[in-house]
C-alpha cells in the first residue's frame, strides 16, 4: 500500500523551518506563466522575507514577470534568457540574477526545471543597484569550508555589498558534514540537487535526498552530514550584505 494512501510523509511544518518533500508538491501556474507551472516552497505566507519555487516547464514554457530581483538555477534541460542587448542559453548548472525592474524573458526550448529565487530589493545609500549576471556553476571554484576539502562551496553571486542575498552550492563528499550547529540571524531556502544525507533542523533530524526542499528561519539551528556512496549537493538561499534592521520582515 502506498504510504500517501495512510497519510504518511517525510514533510514537516514548524515555526522555524520547513521539509518539504517531492511527494506533497502542489503545482500551479503564477500570473504570466505560459506552459508552466510553479510549487511554491517559500514566501511571506510561511513567514520568509523571500520567495523561493520549482519552475516546470513543457517545451515553449515561459516565466511571468518577476516580484523584485530575480534569481534562477537551472536544474534540467535548458533556458532561454533574453533582455534588451543579451541573448543566452542556461544549461543544467546555469543561472542568471536579474535585478529589479529589467524586462526579460525565460523560456524553454525543452522540458526543464529551474530554482527561481525572488526578493524585493533592499538598497543600500550610495550603492549602485547591481546588474544582469549570467553564469554557470561549473565556471566558478570550489573553495573548501573552513579546511575541510570534502566540503565545498561555490559563491553563485560576487562578494559584491550591492547584492542583498547570497546563493551558493554546497557540495559535500560521503561521511562529510558541517563543523558545527549553526545558530544565526540569516535565514535559508535550500534545495537538495544531488545525494542524500542528514539535517539537523532546531531539535530534529530528518533524512533527506536529492529533490527535497528546506526552509530555515532565523535563529534555527541547523547542521547537515552526507550519506549513500555519492556526494551529496545543495543550493543555498541566504539573506546578506545587510543591516538587520533594513526592510521589514
Amino acid at each position: 500500500m502506498s504510504m500517501h494512501r495512510l497519510g504518511e510523509t517525510r514533510s514537516r511544518r514548524t515555526p522555524d523551518h520547513l521539509l518539504q518533500t517531492p511527494d506533497t508538491f502542489v503545482w500551479a501556474p503564477l500570473p504570466g506563466m505560459v506552459n508552466a507551472a510553479a510549487c511554491v516552497h517559500a514566501a511571506p505566507a510561511l513567514g520568509a522575507a523571500f520567495m523561493q519555487y520549482t519552475a516546470s516547464f513543457e517545451a515553449g514554457g515561459k516565466l511571468g514577470s518577476a516580484v523584485g530581483s530575480r534569481f534562477v538555477f537551472v536544474t534540467e534541460g535548458s533556458l532561454q534568457f533574453t533582455s534588451e542587448g543579451h541573448n543566452a542559453t542556461l544549461g543544467i548548472g546555469g543561472y542568471c540574477y536579474v535585478p529589479p525592474g529589467l524586462a526579460h524573458t525565460i523560456t524553454a526550448d525543452v522540458a526543464a526545471r529551474a530554482q527561481v529565487i525572488e526578493k524585493t530589493y533592499v538598497a543600500l545609500e550610495g550603492v549602485a543597484t547591481p546588474k544582469l549576471l549570467i553564469a554557470s556553476e561549473g565556471s566558478i571554484p570550489g573553495t573548501p569550508l573552513n579546511g575541510d576539502d570534502a566540503l565545498q562551496v561555490r559563491a553563485l553571486l560576487p562578494p559584491d555589498v550591492a547584492f542583498d542575498f547570497a546563493v551558493n552550492t554546497m557540495e559535500y563528499l560521503p561521511g562529510a558534514s558541517l563543523s558545527m550547529v549553526e545558530v544565526h540571524v540569516m535565514e535559508h531556502g535550500l534545495m537538495m540537487i544531488e545525494g542524500e544525507g542528514i539535517y539537523r533542523l532546531g531539535d530534529s533530524w530528518y533524512p533527506v535526498a536529492k529533490g527535497d526542499f528546506i526552509w530555515m528561519g532565523p535563529y534555527c539551528p541547523q547542521w547537515f552530514g552526507a550519506l549513500g556512496k555519492q556526494p551529496a549537493k545543495y543550493l543555498i538561499y541566504k539573506d546578506w550584505n545587510r543591516h538587520p534592521m533594513a526592510g521589514a520582515r
